[in-house]
């Protein structure tokens, strides 16, 4: 009966000890206020806390030769959302396209069957399609609406958005 005693007794102690533990754990940790980040000047936003790293320079796109030669012209999707059709486009690269029935114009800028980007520079690492962009502004009523690049296996990754329009790149096209 000693024995028993003594057992339930460690048991009740050690489900204490577990129990305190776990209060102490559900236990809110003193918040700190946060330090308020330097200022270079009242207008300014706050410093990041590597350092201020201004303005983010605007990567250099570099399309090769053989790409140039290549790849003269991408071929878009254009979908009304209201009927909801799909027209297809093929637009040359360097022109723009008046999409009927609509404000909206399309400029097409580079186009790059296999995109690549590094600290500096955007660029095509091959000829073959393996990641093909195209690099649009998109106009409503004269006014830019979207400045960016469309990827024809990737259309979710920085898409063109507009509560009437859709707007995927389907294909580059050999010319």
């Amino acid at each position: 009966m000693k024995k028993t005693t003594q057992i339930l007794a460690a048991g009740l102690a050690l489900s204490m000890v577990m129990v305190s533990c776990k209060k102490k754990e559900e236990q809110p940790v003193p918040k700190t206020p946060m330090q308020q980040a330097p200022m270079s000047s009242p207008m300014q936003t706050p410093m990041s806390p590597h350092g201020n790293t201004g303005p983010k320079a605007e990567k250099k796109v570099v399309v090769p030769e053989s790409i140039k030669s290549k790849w003269n012209k991408v071929k878009f999707v254009f979908e009304d959302k209201a009927s909801k059709k799909s027209s297809e486009y093929t637009v040359g690269i360097g022109s723009e396209l008046k999409v009927p029935n609509t404000n909206l114009r399309i400029v097409v800028g580079e186009f790059l069957p296999d995109f690549r980007m590094d600290e500096a520079t955007i660029t095509s690492a091959s000829d073959m399609p393996n990641n093909p962009a195209v690099r649009v502004e998109v106009f409503e009523n004269g006014k830019v609406i979207f400045k960016g690049w469309l990827y024809s296996k990737f259309p979710t990754i920085h898409p063109f958005e507009h509560e009437k329009y859709g707007l995927t790149l389907k294909e580059g096209v050999k010319g």
